[in-house]
């Protein structure tokens, strides 16, 4: 069915009702297994920073082998390959505590990670294919809201029930996991296929005029990959936080984000894609710096708190990246190019964690120093984005050397 056809079906039937079921979906069993990860691993598994380092290290590698939905949509269709990774995502999400030791968790991580990964570049695919490029960033940020609300609820059912009903992982990982796998079911029955107004080429794609946007998603992968693996981390195993008190952590960014989401995917359609990750990435320098503080300097728990807030608010102007994308892209590389950019996001994520859970043994600040240096780098790259970009203005330097037709 085509995207015109499609607008005389009820609304929620419509593709953006599918991204919208989505957005509220994957929330649910992603967020739900990151809430209750670390304590997890700590009180069952009995991890250190380096066993944390080398799961986060196999859950990133799919994501460093996503330019393998290029080959699949050969006999895939995106949205039915989005839908398939979303139902694997929930069933491996709701297996996670049967397995509690190191290996058994890897495995099941990595099977969470394929359809996690996979998912998100066919998301991300559909999500630039579908919107009109003058609404995307504010409809990215109201579906950024949307996740949020679907993962506060989750968040605010934990903190309710665990110590009051005493219950186990097994028990949450089976119902986050299980809710996200039946959703994932009803959108493959329920949604008809969409067809987007352009064929999307089923090869890889690499073209010279995007390096800037392959430049800033490498950056971004290196640099969410020590907040994501490291900041949680460091509130259980410094700070003694519990389940119900990092789930209620997460509730307060997850409100903020609701609130804070649609008004800078405003913003971003207001002021530009530069203005908005310089912002971000000038934000995130100084998040990692006072990160880094707190274990040269003994400073506290309030501290590092605000900062987990702060931290999560920065990362949602990222949707700047995919709109800078969608407005130099030519329409039929949106596919492959989003499964390229998924694997140049992650090939630091594959080795870095690993390396600085070795790192972390010794100087938790110096990793979050380092950090710091790659936001600094981001936002140089960030300076490079034109006010107005668009084919043929992909950079700040296309007006001076013009790149050629490729």
């Amino acid at each position: 069915m085509s995207l015109d056809d499609a607008k005389a079906l009820p609304r929620w039937r419509q593709p953006v009702g599918l991204l919208v079921v989505m957005a509220l979906a994957m929330p649910i069993a992603f967020f739900t297994w990151s809430a209750l990860l670390n304590n997890f691993v700590i009180e069952v598994a009995q991890f250190d920073g380096s066993d944390i380092g080398w799961l986060h290290t196999v859950r990133e590698i799919p994501g460093f082998f996503a330019i393998g939905v290029i080959f699949l949509i050969l006999f895939i269709r995106e949205q039915v390959l989005g839908l398939v990774s979303l139902t694997l995502l929930g069933v491996a999400t709701a297996v996670t505590a049967q397995f509690p030791s190191l290996g058994g968790i890897l495995m099941v991580t990595l099977l969470s990670s394929i359809g996690f990964h996979y998912y998100e570049t066919v998301n991300q695919s559909l999500q630039l294919q579908w919107l009109d490029k003058k609404k995307a960033p504010q409809f990215l940020g109201w579906l950024m809201a949307a996740g949020s609300g679907a993962t506060l609820v989750a968040y605010a059912l934990i903190i309710l029930t665990w110590r009051a009903y005493d219950l186990s992982f097994s028990v949450v990982y089976w119902a986050a996991g299980g809710f996200t796998a039946l959703v994932a079911l009803f959108c493959l029955v329920a949604y008809p296929q969409f067809e987007a107004p352009n064929p999307q080429r089923k090869q890889m794609v690499l073209r010279r005029r995007y390096w800037l946007y392959y430049a800033l998603q490498f950056m971004a992968g290196a640099r969410r990959q020590i907040f994501t693996v490291f900041a949680g981390f460091m509130m259980v195993e410094r700070f003694g936080f519990d389940v119900h008190e990092i789930t209620a952590l997460f509730m307060v960014t997850l409100v903020l984000n609701m609130i804070c989401a649609p008004l800078l995917g405003k913003l971003v359609s207001v002021f530009g894609e530069r203005a908005a990750l310089t912002f971000e990435y000038i934000g995130l320098t100084g998040v990692f710096l006072l990160y880094a503080g707190i274990y040269f300097f003994d400073w506290g728990v309030t501290l590092a708190l605000v900062l987990y807030v702060v931290d999560h608010l920065f990362f949602s102007l990222a949707l700047a990246i995919k709109t800078y994308f969608q407005k130099i892209a030519d329409p039929g590389d949106i596919a492959p190019t989003a499964a390229v950019a998924f694997t140049i996001n992650h090939i630091a994520a594959v080795f870095l964690p690993a390396l600085l859970g070795y790192l972390w043994l010794t100087s938790p600040g110096a990793v979050f120093g380092l950090a710091s240096c790659m936001a600094m780098t981001s936002l140089g790259l960030a300076l490079l984005i034109p006010r107005h970009p668009a084919p043929g203005n992909e950079t700040r330097f296309s007006a001076l050397a013009p790149a050629p037709a490729e």
